[in-house]
């Protein structure tokens, strides 16, 4: 029955609307967080600040008058802070971790980059929606894959060697000992770097079917003078060696075509008391209780990322960034783990530990 024409609830509207009003405001204001990142006003803020418009503008190189909109906007929006006696705005130690720290495990400016491809590809969302078609990883704006890569970072440099490696069974100690590790997905290889870096007697390799991603990450590694890591351009259902002792996933499976068929190349590249981690968005197995602030990140970028790379590709599986834990566990098992468990989580990840 159609809502069109039907009275309203006057206080109920009004609710609404205020809610409405909120959300359009983050909305607009995430041009102005990109425009703060780039020319470094939230950094000059959080390392000089307080200080005026004009000081801030002098400082950035940047003209007057647009700085006063924008450090208006922004202390409007709560994300700086402004001073009513001396007209000066600054940042609290809480939102220069999120958006003047880069190395902070709170920093999510990679997100808002993010948006940046999500918009400029939404005719071809409106588009993949009538005929159900898919978006390669690689067909998506440039600004996409910098900014994931940028956005992930920070939580695996947080999390990854401090808890994550440590909660699954053995693993630390064979990657002292020495051992080989393929990263599957590993984008522009934050995750296999750090890994690397912290674990000199073990090797990796980097796997990516996206080959300017694997370009950014052997520039990467380059930089840093590693010798132990190698990236190649390979699928998940194809990628080479034997015997690995760890095969490493992050926020990747549920964006392939055919995860199961991934599932059973896992099983076959892993010694046999190799280990396998997923890490995955945190999510819950029924819809209702991922209707929350976190799902609602998650489920927007499932539609015009994950979703589409999944349909783009052979089987379609389409699990979405909100598979759940249950779901996952078929998708692992069905390619011949008998052992799967949560070995670690936070408010934004699974991580799950499979074996033979």
């Amino acid at each position: 029955m159609s809502v069109l024409n039907a009275s309203l609830d006057e206080i109920k509207m009004h609710e609404f609307m205020g809610k409405m009003v909120g959300d359009l405001g983050a909305a607009t204001s995430s041009v102005l967080v990109l425009i703060g990142q780039k020319l470094g006003l939230y950094q000059v803020l959080a390392e000089q600040g307080p200080m005026t418009a004009d000081a801030l503008a002098k400082k950035t190189g940047t003209h007057a008058r647009y700085v006063l909109e924008w450090a208006s906007n922004q202390a409007a929006s709560g994300y700086i802070e402004y001073h009513e006696e001396d007209h000066t705005f600054s940042q609290t130690p809480e939102q220069a971790a999120v958006f003047a720290n880069e190395e902070s495990p709170f920093f999510l400016g990679g997100g808002y980059d993010s948006l940046v491809s999500m918009f400029a590809d939404q005719p071809r969302f409106t588009d993949v929606f009538r005929t159900g078609k898919g978006i390669s990883w690689g067909e998506h704006d440039s600004c996409l894959f910098c900014g994931v890569a940028k956005f992930f970072k920070p939580t695996y440099k947080a999390h990854l060697l401090q808890s994550w490696i440590p909660a699954l069974e053995g693993v630390q100690g064979k990657l002292e000992k020495g051992a080989r590790v393929a990263d599957v997905g590993c984008g522009h290889g934050h995750s296999t770097l750090l890994m690397a870096e912290r674990f000199p007697e073990s090797t990796f390799y980097g796997f990516d079917f996206h080959a300017p991603s694997i370009d950014e990450a052997n520039k990467l590694a380059k930089e840093k003078g590693l010798i132990n890591v190698q990236f190649k351009t390979a699928k998940a259902k194809e990628f080479p060696g034997e015997s690995y002792d760890l095969v490493t996933f992050f926020d990747c499976l549920h964006d392939m075509g055919d995860p199961a068929g991934a599932a059973k190349h896992v099983y076959s590249k892993l010694s046999e008391d190799g280990t396998w981690m997923i890490v995955e968005p945190f999510s819950h197995d029924s819809l209702k209780e991922n209707l929350n602030p976190v799902g609602r990140v998650y489920f927007a970028f499932s539609t015009t990322v994950c979703t589409p790379s999944s349909l783009s590709q052979e089987v379609g599986s389409a699990l979405g960034a909100q598979a759940g834990e249950k779901k996952l566990r078929e998708v692992v098992t069905s390619g011949g783990f008998t052992r799967f468990r949560r070995s670690s989580e936070t408010p934004f990840n699974l991580v799950l530990e499979a074996r033979r």
